[in-house]
Parts: C-alpha cells; sequence; structure tokens
C-alpha cells in the first residue's frame, strides 16, 4: 500500500522560508517521478515542481528560482524547500506519486504566507 504523509506546512510571512517534506510508504520509491503540486481557494490545481526518478527536476515558472525540490531515496522523502515566500503561494500542498503508471497523493498540508 503506497502512502505520502507531508509535514512541514504553515503560517510564514511574506519574504520568509519553509520546507516540506513528504515520506512515502511502499516499495519502488527510487523509480518513482515525484512531485509537489498545490490548490488555492477557487483556483485549480496547479504542478509546483517535480524530479524524476532519474533527478531531473521541473519547476513552474511562478517558483522559479525560489523553490527547490529534491529526493533521499534511501529515506523515501521527497523535500520542497520554498524561499522568498509571497501571500499568492498560499495553498494546500500535496505530495505526488507515479509509479508503474499510477499516481498517488498526499493528504495536503497547508501553506499561509501573510503579507
Amino acid at each position: 500500500q503506497v502512502q505520502l504523509v507531508e509535514s512541514g506546512g504553515g503560517l510564514v510571512q511574506a519574504g520568509g522560508s519553509l520546507r516540506l517534506s513528504c515520506a512515502a510508504s511502499g516499495s519502488a520509491f527510487s523509480i518513482s517521478d515525484m512531485g509537489w503540486h498545490r490548490q488555492a481557494p477557487g483556483k485549480q490545481r496547479e504542478l509546483v515542481a517535480s524530479i524524476s526518478s532519474r533527478g531531473t527536476t521541473n519547476y513552474a515558472d511562478s517558483v522559479k528560482g525560489r523553490f527547490t525540490i529534491s529526493r533521499d531515496n534511501a529515506k523515501n522523502t521527497v523535500d520542497l524547500q520554498m524561499n522568498s515566500l509571497k501571500p499568492e503561494d498560499t495553498a494546500v500542498y500535496y505530495c505526488n506519486r507515479r509509479v508503474f503508471g499510477v499516481e498517488y497523493r498526499g493528504q495536503g498540508t497547508q501553506v499561509t504566507v501573510s503579507s
């Protein structure tokens, strides 16, 4: 059974930083493509950052230069370091995992950036 558990969300002032972490259970983590999505109230879910099983990263234009995604295959974790946060980054952040053609998503963690 695949489970994804996010942590690290919270309330931060604009310009601050947060680090989100996602712990994945189940096997085959090292061959999984991982990512972080977010959904703000009244908006569609959007991809924030992804990292392939080979370590190739991809970022939304809105977070390039501010966010960094990384993975630790030994610990089955994927992190999202978020710097220079803006009020528009406020959303629920979800960890995603794609393996063997199936996508899984965690419960999400709230990030709120005050101005």
